[in-house]
C-alpha cells in the first residue's frame, strides 16, 4: 500500500467541530449506521478519520481496541468515546444515545408491522435486498480493518488462528480476546517491532493529514483522571439504575429490567455470544416470545441500523405485546414501552465503562505494554468479523439449511450477485455505504415483486 501524502489543506488540523455539529453528525450515523459492528466501524473510521479528521488513525484504534475488551456493543462504546473525547461527559452521552435512538423508534415501528400485519411483502422485499447488502458491508469492513491490522506475518497468523478457533472449534469470543491479549502482552516483551504504538496498524504508514486530536495533540484537561469525577459517575449511573427499575410497574417490565442488566454485563463478543443467553431467558424461562419469533427479531435486527444487539429491543416490544402489559386495547403502547425497558438496561452499562475508563485509555495509547496486547486484540478480531461475515453470507445465500444440513435447501444466486455487485461498489468505486444499501434496498424489492 503507498503512503498518502496529504493535500496542501490537510497539513493543518479542522476547525475545532462545535457541540451542534457533532450533534448532527452523531444523528445522522444513527440512521446509517448498518452492517453491525463491523460495517458501523468501517463508517466511523471513513467519516471521522479520512474525511472529518476530527481524530488520529492511532487515537481512533487504540480507543477501538479498548471497546472491544469490554461487555456491550463496541461500536456503540467507540461512539461514546469520541464524543467524549471531544465534546466532555455530555458529548458522549449524546453520541451513545443517538447511536441507538433511532434504531429503537425503526425496529419498534417494524415488530409492531410485524405483529399486527404478518408477512408484509413490502417490507420483506426491501430486507430481501438489504441482507445481501449488509454482507458485503462485513466482508469490506474485514478487508479494511485488516489492511490496516495485519502489518505482518505474526499478526496475520494471530488473525487466521482467531477464524479456525471461533469457526471450527466454537471457542468462545472472551477466551479469544483473552488469548489474543496474553500473546499481545507477550509478543510486545519479545518482539516489541511487531506490536508498535499505534496496535501494529500502520498507521505511521498511512497519513489523512493533521487530525483535531491527532497523535501528538496535548490531552485535554477533561480526559485526566479524577478520582471525584469516577466517584460521581458512579453514583450517577446507579441513580439512573435504581430510579429506572422503581419506575418499573408491572412484573413483567421488572423481569425485563433485571434480566437485560444481567445481559448487558455478559454481552462479550457483541450480539451473537449473548444471543444464547437472550434466547434461553427470553424464549425459555420468561416465554416471552417463541423461537421462531426470535430468529425473525435477529433478521430485523440485521437490517435495521444501530447496534445488532438492538435485537433485545425487539425482545422487550414483542414480550409486553404478548402479556398484554396494559390490556388487550393498548398493545402498541405496551410493546414500546418493553422495548425502551430493553434498551436502557442493555445499553445503560456502557456509558459507565467508557466514560469511567477512557481517561486511562488516553493516557496509555503512546505506551507499548498497553498498546501491545490490543494489537493482538485487534488482529484476533480480524478473524472473528471474517467468521461473522460467512455467518451472515450462508444465512442469506442459503436460507433453509441449518447446522444440520449446511447447504440445504437452493442456492439464492440471485442475492449472491447483489451481495458480489455491493462489494464492488464499495471496493473499487468507493461508494458510500447508504446509497449501496438503498440501492440494493430498491433491487430486491423489484425482484420480490417479480418472482
Amino acid at each position: 500500500m503507498k503512503n498518502h501524502i496529504p493535500h496542501a489543506d490537510q497539513q493543518a488540523a479542522p476547525a475545532p467541530v462545535t457541540f451542534a455539529q457533532a450533534f448532527v453528525y452523531w444523528l445522522k450515523l444513527g440512521f446509517i449506521s448498518f452492517g453491525g459492528p463491523a460495517g458501523q466501524i468501517a463508517i466511523m473510521h471513513h467519516d471521522l478519520v479520512e474525511k472529518k479528521r476530527w481524530i488520529s488513525e492511532k487515537r481512533f484504534l487504540h480507543a477501538l481496541n479498548y471497546c472491544m475488551v469490554l461487555p456491550g456493543p463496541e461500536a456503540q462504546q467507540l461512539a461514546i468515546y469520541i464524543g467524549w473525547l471531544m465534546h466532555r461527559t455530555w458529548g458522549g452521552i449524546v453520541a451513545g444515545t443517538l447511536f441507538v435512538l433511532p434504531s429503537l423508534f425503526i425496529l419498534s415501528g417494524l415488530t409492531y408491522v410485524y405483529l399486527a400485519f404478518g408477512e408484509v411483502t413490502f417490507v420483506k422485499g426491501i430486507f430481501n435486498g438489504i441482507k445481501p447488502a449488509v454482507v458485503a458491508i462485513v466482508v469490506f469492513a474485514a478487508w479494511r480493518i485488516g489492511t490496516r491490522a495485519l502489518k505482518n506475518k505474526l499478526l496475520w497468523s494471530m488473525a487466521a488462528t482467531s477464524f479456525i478457533a471461533i469457526f471450527a472449534l466454537k471457542v468462545p469470543f472472551p477466551y479469544i480476546v483473552l488469548g489474543a491479549g496474553i500473546l499481545g502482552f507477550i509478543g510486545g516483551k519479545i518482539v516489541p517491532e511487531k506490536f508498535q504504538v499505534g496496535g501494529g496498524h500502520g498507521a505511521s504508514n498511512k497519513s489523512y493529514g493533521r487530525a483535531l486530536f491527532d497523535d501528538d495533540s496535548p490531552a485535554p484537561a477533561h480526559t485526566k483522571f479524577s478520582a471525584m469525577h469516577l466517584l460521581k459517575l458512579i453514583v450517577a449511573f446507579l441513580a439512573l439504575w435504581g430510579a429506572g427499575m422503581l419506575l418499573l410497574g408491572h412484573p413483567v417490565l421488572q423481569d425485563m429490567g433485571e434480566f437485560f442488566s444481567k445481559a448487558a454485563l455478559v454481552t462479550f463478543g457483541g450480539a451473537y455470544a449473548v444471543l444464547p443467553y437472550v434466547y434461553q431467558g427470553g424464549v425459555e424461562q420468561y416465554h416471552w416470545l417463541t423461537g421462531t419469533q426470535m430468529i425473525d427479531g435477529l433478521a430485523l435486527g440485521e437490517t435495521t441500523p444501530g447496534p445488532l444487539i438492538m435485537v433485545v429491543s425487539f425482545v422487550g416490544f414483542v414480550g409486553a405485546w404478548t402479556r398484554q402489559i396494559f390490556g388487550p386495547d393498548a398493545l402498541l403502547l405496551a410493546g414500546f414501552a418493553g422495548a425502551c425497558v430493553a434498551t436502557y438496561f442493555t445499553f445503560l452499562p456502557s456509558f459507565l465503562f467508557i466514560l469511567a475508563g477512557a481517561p486511562l485509555v488516553e493516557a496509555t495509547h503512546g505506551d507499548l505494554k498497553f498498546t501491545a496486547p490490543l494489537t493482538g486484540i485487534t488482529a484476533a478480531v480480524v478473524g472473528v468479523i471474517l467468521n461473522l461475515a460467512l455467518f451472515f453470507g450462508w444465512h442469506v445465500l442459503w436460507p433453509k439449511a441449518s447446522e444440520a444440513a449446511p447447504f440445504a435447501g437452493s442456492f439464492e444466486w440471485f442475492y449472491a450477485l447483489i451481495s458480489a455487485a455491493a462489494f464492488i461498489a464499495l471496493w473499487k468505486f468507493k461508494q458510500d455505504v447508504m446509497s449501496v444499501i438503498a440501492a440494493c434496498a430498491a433491487i430486491g424489492l423489484i425482484y420480490t415483486y417479480i418472482v
